[in-house]
């Protein structure tokens, strides 16, 4: 089993911590996960606020690469309809060389009204940016050439330096709506599963396979998908449950603010209607956040196994990228459970058969 890291460089500490020093941490931390056996670092793209101040994922992870030599690199996710498509496959294509070939790619649509009006990017039109730069971008990082598009109506150019190898079984998407899911199955992404239903709850069915079949044929099935969520081990189960339900409500209350999930906005929105029915009423506000807290995976080291293994019977993942610190969850608590982690869960997790692992993209 492939067994990663995320981070989404979350400071939420306040203003009285500085960001010079919350980054220096955030990106030791990233190069610490080499060293303690993590297969992948993960990193998120936002802006503006401190709710993630990872704004260029592929920036950072190429720093990331000049520090170590086998972690794998992944983005969870690119907005993409915040980037031209020749930029965007352009700096793919030289992480993929910086990193000798380290790369993994996880892309998204954007949810933040004021990310996207911070951006200069029309929101409205986000599923059509969406579609036409992947369906530029994709093609060009296994051929070299780009070109085309209604709205970016790019000339055929060869890109240099060409890309290293095939992203086949590299390229995921962290998307739920219908068409965001198409366009993934047309391009043969797997999927990333970002959210964790709550405690004793069972997933939602999944609504990528009939779209995948509907592209690809009855009977075919998609990648096996990556799983993430919120985790915090110790070795008292009570204290595990206590700070880890803590700082994950603290994650799902910057959340909230961060996407204004608690207003009637985004629904009005082409393309994001769908958002209408994750709007959580004012006066639900403190429950949800309470019950969110809810969904960690957090317990003695054993717990923690046992909670995964219900999660690979789930979802049958190819692998997990666990976030570990989260939620301004303190510099020592984070570094804390990383090394819990790695020491008393780690070797157990990656020991574990996988149907079919992430690994496999990185050999031959």
């Amino acid at each position: 089993m492939h067994v990663g890291m995320a981070t989404g460089f979350a400071h939420q500490r306040g203003h009285a911590y500085p960001d010079t020093r919350f980054m220096r941490e955030e990106l030791e931390n990233c190069v610490l996960a080499e060293e303690l056996g993590y297969d992948s670092i993960w990193i998120t793209e936002h802006h503006f606020t401190d709710y993630s101040m990872s704004t260029d994922p592929l920036q950072l992870l190429s720093y990331i690469a000049g520090r170590t030599r086998r972690i794998k690199l992944g983005t969870q996710v690119i907005v993409v309809p915040w980037h031209d498509p020749v930029r965007l496959a352009e700096r793919i294509i030289l992480l993929d060389h910086m990193s000798d070939g380290r790369t993994i790619l996880g892309f998204g649509r954007g949810l933040a009204r004021h990310e996207y009006e911070g951006m200069r990017v029309n929101q409205g039109q986000a599923r059509e940016l969406y579609d036409e730069i992947l369906q530029m971008v994709i093609p060009a990082l296994e051929s070299g050439m780009i070109e085309g598009g209604a709205i970016f109506q790019q000339p055929r150019r060869e890109l240099r330096p060409a890309p290293l190898r095939s992203f086949a079984g590299r390229k995921f998407c962290g998307s739920f709506t219908e068409s965001s899911l198409h366009t993934a199955a047309e391009l043969g992404f797997g999927r990333l599963i970002l959210m964790l239903p709550q405690r004793d709850t069972a997933p939602e069915p999944d609504g990528y396979l009939p779209v995948w079949q509907e592209v690809h044929g009855l009977g075919s099935v998609p990648p096996k998908p990556c799983v993430s969520g919120q985790f915090f081990v110790d070795e008292s189960a009570d204290r595990a449950l206590e700070v880890g339900a803590l700082y994950t409500a603290h994650t799902m209350r910057a959340a909230i603010t961060n996407y204004e999930l608690d207003k009637d906005v985004l629904q009005e929105i082409p393309g994001y209607e769908g958002y209408a029915k994750r709007r959580v009423p004012p006066e639900k506000l403190e429950e949800f956040i309470e019950a969110f807290g809810k969904t960690v995976i957090a317990g003695t080291p054993q717990m923690v196994l046992d909670q995964i293994a219900g999660l690979k019977a789930a979802y049958d993942p190819q692998a997990f990228f666990p976030h570990l610190y989260y939620g301004g969850m303190p510099q020592d608590e984070a570094v804390g459970n990383m090394r819990r982690f790695a020491r008393d869960v780690l070797p157990e997790l990656k020991s574990w058969e996988a149907v079919s692992s992430l690994d496999s993209a990185f050999t031959g």
